[in-house]
């Protein structure tokens, strides 16, 4: 069946009963009931699931994030015509620090809280073309950084790589949702249309002799997946209904330890609010793909906001 069809179909079932498989299959997969997941952790080494793609890696006294998204608007204030606003209480609150943050793509849903992050805690970003722009919209050109794929940067104890790669095609498995480069001069003019994607990146994280692998979308160019065998894939799941054979693709090229699912939730609710399931994200689903590929793969799911160290 044509991967659009099948996707559009499987939006047809019902909500209820496809949130109450999703509950029970992340309840099964959390990290806690994965032998040997938290054993792999580096001593020392801290990871947050910020929700959304976000997450926040803390060692040695250095904070690196990644897609950090927590203002989290609602979706009626997505769609209207005035800009996307940051809750900056919120992340006061949830982010004390962060030395460096690094973005997948620049939808608003990865993209809209860094500017106001980067201000605050007076660090640089590390991203493309796009967010670039975004950056200077807010005045704060001299902290972003355009990065060169396959180059690594050295950030504190971490070792971050960017690999090209592609968002899924969201939009009925023909195109991207908002893609193109983002290219507003004023923050007045970024509503949450105006995130266009721009380039995306995977990212390749090493620390203290583990790796981390981040897929911020679900879909990926085969071919520049060169990291071999990385301890953890970071793997977001929305859209997955859209690209062809993603777990196998992404699994095979990676073969990865443990794969921590993430890119699943709710983000139009608060991230303080009781967690729910992203529009056909079908958590279950995921794990029977992965299932399909080889059992050898743990998949496993953090909390949100909640810290998991060794």
């Amino acid at each position: 069946m044509p991967i659009p069809l099948r996707s559009a179909l499987e939006a047809l079932r019902s909500p209820i009963a496809r949130h109450a498989n999703d509950r029970s299959a992340l309840r099964a997969s959390h990290v806690a009931n994965t032998p040997g997941a938290r054993a792999s952790l580096p001593p020392g080494l801290s990871l947050t699931w910020l929700g959304t793609a976000g997450f926040r890696f803390e060692y040695q006294g250095y904070t690196l994030l990644i897609d950090p998204y927590l203002s989290r608007p609602s979706l009626l204030a997505t769609l209207s015509r005035g800009p996307l606003a940051v809750d900056h209480q919120r992340l006061e609150s949830l982010v004390p620090a962060a030395d460096a943050i690094l973005v997948g793509h620049t939808h608003f849903d990865h993209a809209l809280d860094v500017p106001a992050l980067a201000r605050t805690h007076g660090c640089r970003v590390y991203g493309s073309r796009s967010l670039s722009t975004l950056m200077a919209a807010h005045g704060l050109a001299s902290q972003a950084v355009e990065v060169a794929c396959a180059r690594p940067f050295e950030l504190g104890p971490f070792t971050v790589t960017f690999v090209e790669s592609v968002h899924s095609k969201m939009v009925g498995g023909i195109w991207v949702a908002a893609g193109g480069e983002l290219t507003c001069d004023h923050v007045d003019q970024l509503r949450g249309s105006a995130y266009r994607c721009g380039q995306v990146f995977g990212i390749h994280v090493a620390v203290a002799g583990a790796s981390f692998y981040h897929q911020g979308s679900a879909d990926l160019i085969d071919e520049k997946v060169e990291h071999r065998g990385v301890d953890f894939l970071l793997a977001g799941i929305a859209g997955r209904g859209f690209t062809r054979d993603y777990a196998r693709r992404i699994l095979g090229r990676l073969e990865p330890r443990f794969v921590i699912a993430q890119h699943f939730d709710d983000f139009f609710r608060p991230i303080d609010a009781p967690m729910g399931f992203s529009l056909n994200v079908n958590f279950g689903g995921f794990l029977d793909e992965v299932r399909a590929v080889s059992s050898d793969f743990a998949v496993c799911a953090l909390d949100p906001m909640q810290r998991w160290s060794r």
